[in-house]
């Protein structure tokens, strides 16, 4: 099955926001799927569910409640996020297939690089360290329509991290963040995208159709 990678530079995360949704929603059984490779300028964003206290303080930054699950996050420039628009039923995956297949992406790509990476039980994403002691580097938040996905995941590559300490990262008190520059790895956004890209096609077994 093939799959459309889509290089859109950086975005409003609003207007992201809104053409996944339309993407979705007039979507077709014979619609190709497609991840989006973004950037956003600052934003903090709060899952459906996600609850306000994970808030500490207000540091300028605008809120948005998205309808993604998990808790609340920072998007900012030097991260990389991106969107996968799946459809679950066509690939014959389950919610939980698809974000270990995500986590499982991630954690190669940074191996490719020389980086251990893990999972935590019980708190999706990607985490550097030791078990139960690691920093977060990756974050999941999805959405299912109609049996199809959107939003996706974000790898913190090159960016600011000071925002992080406003918010209790993903709902978790003192979870320390962590990005891929401080792990002696040079490569920007970008490249981020393409070497995740690549694993995230090898994941979920696509055959990749390139666009800009």
């Amino acid at each position: 099955m093939d799959m459309r990678l889509r290089r859109l530079g950086q975005t409003d995360y609003l207007a992201a926001w809104e053409a996944m949704r339309v993407f979705t929603r007039e979507r077709a059984a014979d619609t190709p799927d497609e991840i989006w490779l973004t950037e956003h300028a600052p934003v903090f964003t709060l899952g459906a569910a996600g609850k306000p206290e994970h808030l500490l303080r207000d540091v300028g930054i605008p809120v948005v409640r998205a309808d993604r699950g998990g808790q609340v996050t920072y998007h900012g420039p030097g991260q990389l996020v991106m969107y996968l628009l799946l459809d679950l039923r066509r690939r014959h995956l389950t919610v939980t297939q698809m974000v270990h297949g995500m986590e499982a992406a991630v954690i190669r790509m940074l191996a490719d690089a020389g980086l251990t990476a893990q999972r935590r039980k019980g708190a999706p994403g990607v985490y550097l360290g030791m078990e139960g002691d690691g920093a977060k580097i990756a974050a999941l938040g999805l959405k299912v329509s109609r049996g199809c996905t959107y939003h996706g995941l974000s790898l913190n590559v090159d960016m600011d991290l000071t925002p992080f300490t406003a918010i209790h990262p993903c709902g978790y008190p003192g979870l320390a963040v962590t990005r891929t520059r401080d792990h002696g790895l040079a490569f920007d956004v970008a490249e981020a995208g393409e070497r995740l890209a690549r694993q995230l096609f090898r994941e979920f077994s696509c055959a990749e159709e390139r666009h800009a």
